[in-house]
């Protein structure tokens, strides 16, 4: 990363959940209209839950193996020249479904801070602050990276203003503990609070 942002040809991979992100098209690149990547997915690696982008419609096309999408209530086999487009507001989670590993084209529209957000929990990953899962073990960690990025991704069945408000409590902790130990800041903390 260049400054904190992520350039054309630049590859980042998540030590926990297989995921690896090659990015061809970045936010400023494309004045915030395209974020595209090239993406690939151990044997068994899944996204770590199911979730929505309220204003982002998102395009995978699966260029090897064989992916799993389940996109609201339907479930997806999907194999090499096979697209699943995923609209705004539609639940969606996926999975590597074969026995090696998967590589995808992948669109996002607009392109908002979703590398930003990948680069953040990638960062945590690799600083042991993340499950088995590919969840962020301390919950005031899981409270601010949901706050900071909710209009990249939110947990199904919540909208932006309910996760907002069920989160709040927590957030304050997270920022009140980020703000009275500026010392422990590191790569690993989400870019809002690094600014």
């Amino acid at each position: 990363m260049t400054n904190g942002t992520i350039t054309p040809g630049e590859t980042l991979e998540n030590p926990i959940t297989g995921e690896r992100f090659t990015f061809t098209d970045t936010a400023a690149t494309t004045d915030g209209e395209l974020l595209a990547f090239d993406f690939a997915l151990r044997p068994g690696g899944a996204v770590p839950i199911s979730h929505v982008h309220p204003i982002q419609t998102e395009r995978f096309e699966v260029t090897s193996g064989r992916m799993r999408f389940r996109v609201g209530r339907h479930t997806v086999i999907a194999e090499p020249g096979d697209v699943v487009e995923v609209e705004p507001g539609t639940s969606h989670s996926f999975a590597n479904d074969g026995d090696e590993e998967a590589t995808l084209r992948v669109e996002v529209r607009p392109a908002l801070a979703m590398e930003r957000m990948f680069a953040d929990v990638i960062a945590m990953a690799r600083a042991g602050r993340m499950t088995k899962r590919g969840m962020p073990r301390n919950l005031l960690d899981l409270a601010l990276l949901a706050r900071t990025y909710d209009q990249e991704a939110h947990a199904p069945l919540l909208g932006v203003r309910l996760q907002r408000i069920l989160l709040a409590p927590l957030v304050f902790l997270a920022r009140r503990r980020t703000n009275s130990h500026p010392t422990e800041l590191s790569a690993a903390e989400p870019a809002a609070v690094r600014t």
